[in-house]
C-alpha cells in the first residue's frame, strides 16, 4: 500500500520550514554579508555560547536554539591599561584588574502571515498560490530582520516607508513589540553630523544643519582620521582570509543612504576622483580570500581603510522632525533628549543617516521552536470550511546593538556603541 502525505501534514510543513529557513538565511541581505563564520572547535570560550567570530560587525549567538529560555547574556572584556614593574621591584599584587561589562538580549517570536486565497482564487489563476506565498515570505522575513537590525544600529526608524518596508514606522502602536529590544539613540561618542567640511560630534548639530551639509568624499578621510584618534577604539573588520588584515586593516564598512551614494559618485571636487575609490576596492578585493566575499561584490568604494557601500533602505528625517540624541552633558549615562531638525531644510531636503560598522556592532540571536531547531518555520491554516489557505512565516530570534559602559580618557565609564557609528548629512529630496 502506497504511503500518502496529505497537504498540511507535519512532514510537509517540516520540509517547507527547512526550505524557508534556507531561503531566508541565503537571501543576500547585509546581515549575511556582515556575519562571520561560527568558530572552530579550538575557540572554546566562544563555542560555549555558540557565538560566531567577533571580528565581523554581526555576532551571531545561537545558544538559545537548543533549549528553553528567552534571554542571552553577552559579555565584553574591557581593554586593560597595563603597567610594567621594572628591575627587582616587587611585582606581586600589582596586576591590572580585569573588568567586564554585560548585557541581556531578549528573544521573541515574530509571525508574518500571508493569504494564499481560496478555492476560487486558485481556480482563476494559473499561478501556484502556495509557492507564491512562500516566495513572499522568503523575501519578507530577511527584509524584516535587516530592517530591525538597521533601526537598532541607526538608533531610529526614520520617516521612510513603503511596500518594501515590513517594519512599520516608530509611531505604530506595535512597533516596540516588533523590535523586541529597545531602540537606543546613538551614544554621544559614536554620533557625528556633517558641518560644512568637517564632522561635528553629537546630534545637537541637527538643529542648525543646512542644505549644503552633504556627505562628501573628504568626510570619508575625516572619518578615517577620527577612527585613528578615538579614545574608545572601534575594532577593525577582519574578513577571514584577508592577508592584509594586520598591516592594513579594514577600519569598517560605511553604509550610506541611496541618495548619499548618488551625491558621492557624482562629486566633482578636485583631488577626489571616484574612479580611484573604485579601483582601490577592486585592488583589495583581488587579494586571496577576499575575491569572493560578498562585502566586495557589486561596486563598492574603498578609501583610507573605509569600505563604502550603498544601503537598500534609507533612515531619513524631515525638516522639523524630532529626533532623540545624547548630549555632551549626558555622554556617560546616554540619557536621551530630543533635538528638532532645522526648519531651513524645508520640503526640498532631508537628513539621511549613514552607518559605519566595525567589529561587534550587533548581536543576532536565534533560537529554535518546540517542533524543530529551525529558526524559521512555515505554518499553515485552513479556514472557511477548509476552503481558504493562509500561510505564515515564523521567526524565532531578535537583534540588538552592542553597547557597553567603557572607560574613556578620563577613566570614567562612558556608554559606548562599541561597533557602530552614525553620520547625519543632508540629501536633496527626489519626487517620483
Amino acid at each position: 500500500m502506497a504511503t500518502s502525505v496529505p497537504r498540511g501534514n507535519a512532514l510537509v510543513n517540516k520540509q517547507f520550514s527547512t526550505a524557508l529557513s534556507a531561503m531566508a538565511v541565503r537571501k543576500p541581505t547585509p546581515l549575511t554579508q556582515l556575519t562571520g563564520p561560527m568558530p572552530t572547535h579550538d575557540k572554546a570560550m566562544r563555542k560555549l555560547k555558540q557565538q560566531s567570530t567577533t571580528e565581523m560587525p554581526v555576532v551571531r549567538v545561537d545558544d538559545l536554539s537548543k533549549g528553553p529560555g528567552d534571554v542571552v547574556q553577552v559579555d565584553c572584556a574591557h581593554v586593560t591599561k597595563l603597567r610594567a614593574v621594572m628591575g627587582d621591584a616587587n611585582a606581586e599584587g600589582k596586576g591590572a584588574s580585569l573588568k567586564y561589562s554585560s548585557k541581556d538580549i531578549y528573544l521573541d517570536m515574530a509571525t508574518i502571515p500571508v493569504s494564499a486565497g481560496g478555492k476560487m482564487t486558485a481556480k482563476r489563476t494559473p499561478h501556484s498560490m502556495r509557492l507564491n506565498a512562500t516566495a513572499q515570505l522568503a523575501r519578507g522575513i530577511p527584509a524584516f530582520r535587516w530592517q530591525r537590525a538597521l533601526t537598532l544600529l541607526a538608533g531610529a526608524r526614520g520617516s521612510q516607508d513603503g511596500t518594501d518596508w515590513v517594519l512599520p514606522l516608530q509611531t505604530d502602536p506595535e512597533f516596540a513589540d516588533m523590535m523586541v529590544n529597545p531602540v537606543k539613540a546613538p551614544s554621544y561618542n559614536r554620533h557625528f553630523t556633517v558641518n560644512a567640511g568637517t564632522l561635528t560630534q553629537g546630534g545637537a548639530q541637527l538643529a542648525s544643519i543646512a542644505t549644503t551639509d552633504m556627505l562628501r568624499l573628504a568626510h570619508v578621510d575625516e572619518l578615517a582620521a577620527l577612527w585613528d584618534e578615538m579614545t574608545i577604539k572601534m575594532a577593525p573588520i577582519q574578513i577571514p582570509g584577508d592577508p592584509a588584515a594586520g598591516d592594513d586593516p579594514i577600519k569598517g564598512v560605511l553604509y550610506v543612504d541611496p541618495l548619499v551614494w548618488d551625491s558621492l559618485v557624482t562629486e566633482q571636487t578636485t583631488g577626489y576622483n571616484i574612479r580611484t575609490f573604485e579601483q582601490n576596492a577592486l585592488k583589495r578585493a583581488s587579494y586571496d580570500g577576499l575575491s569572493k566575499h560578498p562585502l566586495f561584490a557589486g561596486s563598492p568604494l574603498f578609501w583610507n581603510g573605509v569600505l563604502v557601500r550603498k544601503m537598500s533602505y534609507g533612515i531619513r528625517f524631515n525638516s522639523s522632525d524630532v529626533v532623540p540624541h545624547v548630549t555632551a552633558a549626558n555622554r556617560l549615562s546616554a540619557a536621551e533628549t530630543n533635538v528638532t531638525v532645522a526648519a531651513g531644510l524645508s520640503t526640498t531636503h532631508q537628513v539621511a543617516r549613514s552607518i559605519f560598522l566595525g567589529a561587534q556592532a550587533l548581536a543576532l540571536v536565534s533560537g529554535g521552536n518546540q517542533e524543530s531547531e529551525e529558526t524559521y518555520s512555515l505554518l499553515e491554516a485552513r479556514t472557511n470550511f477548509a476552503r481558504n489557505l493562509e500561510l505564515a512565516g515564523e521567526i524565532m530570534g531578535s537583534e540588538d546593538k552592542l553597547r557597553w559602559a567603557l572607560p574613556n580618557a578620563s577613566g570614567d565609564l562612558e556608554a559606548t556603541d562599541f561597533g557602530v557609528l552614525v553620520i547625519d548629512s543632508v540629501v536633496r529630496k527626489r519626487s517620483v
